[in-house]
């Protein structure tokens, strides 16, 4: 195969791969390894393709490989420190520092007895690897904490141990490396302790150091801003490549620390460094998989064959739970928590590439004579796919069967708490689907509450509140404040929490549209209801005597005969199917309703002439939640103008 062809495909297969995950719900990683799988086995092995451009070197593959790797997982190490919060440790702190010392420590002598009991290694390699397996894995960890949305703290300890624990995990294979495998002999507590606290130091020194350095920088404006995210990515890899020659696998802990420390310093937003990063991060998660898949030959995973199984087995019905058991003993979470985290510990890209490492390293040494070290990287790839494939197809179930998270992602956040606002929540809420109303206005929330609904008195605005949020179940969110700007800046800020399919907020006033002082069509959402809905207009509809009312719809009672009963003027906000799934009525997709269907509209008992002004306040106490922005006889001016 052309070397040009194959650099094109690997991309493209990778993003194939995460879509077909997408739209398949299944996991990403397992997809991932399975394309790259076939193509090491029906098309070409990287390492066959780089020897013949080399010239028939057997050892260009590794050589070339997985220099390129190791960047590549402190790209993906880097973007993680960058989404751990300091603030998340406050409900999970503790329980993440127990699984990354007592729990990583049960685990690696756990891994190790599986792996000499089951697959007859030697001392020696079974410490090796049931180091190495010691890590979970953000790669995995991410996306199966996205699908299934279990509770705030269950997340937050997930993620924190998932980051954290890689680094830990490589440095613990490097110490066992060094004072077992090379020595051949047992572990020197002194040297080992003294080898740990070198790379320790030298990893979070660095890290600190080059977080202070780029923070100052950034902060003094010596650089410019369309260099920040390249600057921010170029010092962590030359950190890297520094801390681990300084000393071996320090390096993952430099891009850890830096992360953390650019993440939670407050001098200057970091939010566009964290999106380059993503964006660079999904990539290279699809390009590492497909390749380093395509180096495991098939042949050499059925020659494990029963005793693999076994080893998948013990790592996940026996080694997790008692490390995570025995760990969390008197911790703050409690069994029910402490059962998901259990059984979830998918191995990621981490543990692939350190494998492969060290897999060269004892193959390139004519030293070294360790019995079954060819199988190290075959063993490492074969319970990657185990445990992703039985995590990736439990995951949901478990947390549901915990009453750790909703059947389904179709409950709504809702930016906004005015009197029509809670009458169609409640009619949401009345119809099973789950709730949340987030405003400034503490007299909206206490009304909201007072009818059952849950509701947050926060600025849907600030990071810090928007973390805070109880989000389990929640898969969409509609801005419906009364300020065009802060509803356009909400969908803006909860970008990385929903799809921008799931993103909605009411259509702009009169005064937004059109116009250099008005907003540009591209900082909307999906065009909530129908044309020329606004804010001002629903809330005269509803001031003037509309009322929410939910239907269903019958072979019998048609959405025909419903608008002959309720007249035109009906305006149809959403529905729900037969399976308790919610649609949303919006401009680019508007609704068909049909038989089977719950709708929920708006039913006007009076109609409201476009140009029609009504004061809400002869109609209903609540008049200034009705009226315009720029309606001086607003008694309430800060009131809604600001609501978020």
């Amino acid at each position: 195969m052309d070397f040009l062809i194959y650099l094109a495909l690997v991309p493209a297969l990778g993003v194939t791969a995460q879509w077909l995950a997408w739209r398949t719900k299944l996991p990403s990683i397992l997809l991932l390894l399975l394309f790259g799988v076939c193509l090491g086995h029906f098309v070409v092995q990287p390492d066959a393709l780089l020897a013949d451009l080399t010239g028939g070197d057997e050892t260009a593959g590794p050589n070339i490989l997985f220099p390129l790797v190791s960047l590549s997982v402190a790209i993906i190490m880097f973007e993680g420190g960058l989404t751990l919060k300091l603030g998340e440790l406050r409900e999970s702190g503790s329980s993440s520092l127990r699984l990354c010392t007592v729990g990583a420590a049960l685990a690696f002598f756990g891994n190790t007895l599986a792996i000499h009991w089951i697959l007859a290694f030697g001392w020696h390699l079974s410490f090796l690897l049931g180091a190495i397996l010691v890590v979970t894995g953000p790669t995995v960890i991410g996306p199966l904490l996205r699908q299934v949305k279990p509770s705030r703290r269950v997340a937050s300890t997930l993620k924190w141990e998932g980051i954290v624990i890689d680094p830990i995990g490589a440095v613990l294979a490097v110490l066992v490396f060094e004072e077992v495998v090379v020595a051949q002999s047992a572990p020197h507590l002194s040297s080992a302790l003294m080898s740990l606290a070198i790379t320790g130091t030298i990893g979070v020194g660095l890290g600190v150091a080059g977080g202070a350095l780029l923070t100052q920088a950034l902060r003094r404006y010596w650089v410019p801003d369309h260099l920040h995210g390249v600057t921010a990515l170029s010092l962590a890899l030359l950190l890297f490549a520094l801390s681990n020659m300084i000393a071996h696998e320090s390096g993952l802990i430099v891009v850890t620390v830096l992360g953390i420390w650019l993440t939670n310093q407050k001098h200057f937003d970091v939010e566009h460094i964290i999106e380059l990063k993503e964006n660079l991060r999904t990539l290279l998660i699809g390009c590492l998989f497909i390749v380093l898949g395509s180096r495991v030959n098939l042949t050499d995973l059925a020659t494990i064959g029963l005793p693999g199984i076994g080893l998948i087995f013990a790592l996940i019905f026996i080694v997790r739970p008692l490390s995570v058991y025995l760990s969390l003993l008197r911790s703050p979470l409690n069994y029910r928590e402490q059962t998901f985290i259990a059984g979830l510990a998918p191995r990621g890209i981490v543990a692939a590439a350190v494998s492969s490492v060290f897999a060269l390293s004892m193959e390139s040494r004519t030293d070294l004579n360790i019995p079954g070290s060819e199988q190290l990287a075959t063993v490492t790839f074969l319970v990657i796919i185990g445990t992703v494939a039985v995590y990736g197809i439990a995951a949901s179930p478990l947390a549901r069967l915990l009453k750790l998270a909703e059947e389904s992602s179709r409950g709504v956040l809702i930016a906004g708490a005015d009197a029509w606002v809670r009458d169609f929540a409640a009619e949401l809420k009345s119809a099973g689907i789950p709730v949340l109303l987030v405003d400034t206005n503490y007299n909206k929330i206490s009304q909201a509450r007072m009818a059952g609904l849950r509701g947050e008195c926060a600025n849907i605005l600030n990071e810090h509140a928007r973390e805070d949020l109880e989000m389990s179940g929640i898969g969409r969110l509609l801005a419906m404040t009364p300020n065009d700007e802060v509803n356009s800046l909400a969908l803006r800020e909860c970008r990385a929490m929903f799809d921008s399919s799931r993103l909605y907020q009411l259509t702009f006033k009169s005064k937004n549209t059109a116009g250099r002082r008005g907003l540009t069509k591209n900082l909307m959402g999906r065009e909530l209801f129908g044309e020329g809905l606004t804010f001002t207009r629903l809330s005269e509809m509803h001031a003037a005597g509309a009322t929410l009312k939910t239907t269903k719809l019958t072979e019998s009672f048609s959405f025909a005969d419903f608008q002959e009963k309720y007249g035109e003027v009906t305006t149809v906000l959403c529905a729900i199917t037969s399976e308790g799934a919610l649609n949303i009525n919006t401009v680019d997709a508007p609704l068909v309703p049909a038989a089977g269907q719950t709708i929920l509209a708006l039913v006007s008992s009076t109609p409201v002439p476009d140009k029609h002004a009504v004061k809400a306040s002869k109609k209903r106490p609540e008049a200034s939640e009705a009226v315009d922005s720029n309606d001086k006889s607003d008694p309430s001016p800060n009131d809604g103008e600001a609501t978020a």
